[in-house]
């Protein structure tokens, strides 16, 4: 399914390293597929005096648009320590109606401290998905950009009876950048 446009760009196996530079995996995986994050949105939460935020009426400000880095490792963004960031995968994924698609953390990151948030696409879902990436540690964390970020685990089932496009949910056809909280 993923070879026929579920997963675009699809690769059919596990990368580790580009050219000599190791990287973050992404790639088909065993159980599952890791994608990795875009290098063209990661947008981190910043306190406004005064606001607060609101899921109901989200206030973009609240958002910071992070600056991309990039040296001999590769291109990254920086996660400050406590904090909170929005980021966009590369692949743009197409679920069809009998698959759900739970995002899972990798443990490379995990291991630094950085949780993401576990969010599914739901069946029949399409669009470029925004990553929710916590930094639980007390330091800043790179975040590298064009590398794995975090791992699909596919659920087949019987197909719904309603699916996502169907009940046209919120978030559908997302494009490939942050998608903020709606009501």
């Amino acid at each position: 399914m993923a070879q026929k446009g579920m997963i675009a760009p699809f690769e059919p196996r596990l990368i580790r390293h580009l050219g000599e530079l190791p990287i973050i995996s992404f790639g088909l995986s065993s159980f599952g597929y890791d994608i990795r994050l875009s290098h063209k949105d990661f947008r981190i939460f910043r306190h406004i005096p005064g606001t607060v935020v609101d899921p109901k009426n989200f206030n973009p400000e609240n958002l910071e648009v992070t600056k991309l880095h990039t040296d001999e490792n590769g291109s990254y963004f920086i996660l400050p320590a406590h904090s909170y960031g929005l980021g966009v995968a590369l692949e743009r994924l197409e679920i069809p109606d009998n698959i759900t698609v739970i995002c899972i953390g990798k443990s490379t990151y995990a291991r630094c401290g950085i949780i993401a948030n576990v969010t599914p696409a739901e069946a029949a879902w399409r669009g470029y998905l925004t990553l929710e990436l916590s930094n639980a540690s007390s330091a800043d964390c790179r975040i590298y950009a064009n590398e794995g970020i975090v791992q699909l685990m596919f659920l087949e089932g019987a197909p719904c009876a309603v699916n996502y496009e169907a009940r046209q949910g919120k978030y559908q056809d997302q494009l490939g950048v942050v998608t903020l909280a709606r009501v």
